[in-house]
């Protein structure tokens, strides 16, 4: 069966998060915009600032998760060079 469902750019997601921030309730947006109020949430918990590591400094739930991701490459990456490394220091 078909999903007909619309897409959203990241964009759009975030400036409707940033509305909601500034003061517009979720079913206003919800109304205003033709969305579903659970999506606005969802958005909201993936794009809304949910830390901060100084003042000046926020990260989203979304930058978090790139940011685990991230971590978790260079650890394996590390690894491969860690037992590359053993490998060729036993060929000398």
């Amino acid at each position: 069966m078909a999903k007909n469902s619309k897409r959203y750019t990241e964009e759009f997601k975030k400036q409707i998060v940033n509305l909601y921030l500034s003061g517009k309730s979720v079913s206003q947006l919800a109304e205003e915009y033709g969305l579903i109020e659970q999506t606005i949430y969802k958005w909201k918990k993936l794009y809304a600032p949910s830390g901060t590591f100084n003042e000046k400094q926020e990260v989203t739930l979304k930058e978090y998760q790139e940011l685990q991701k991230k971590i978790h490459q260079l650890k394996m990456e590390n690894e491969i060079l860690k037992k590359a490394t053993a490998i060729f220091a036993r060929k000398q």
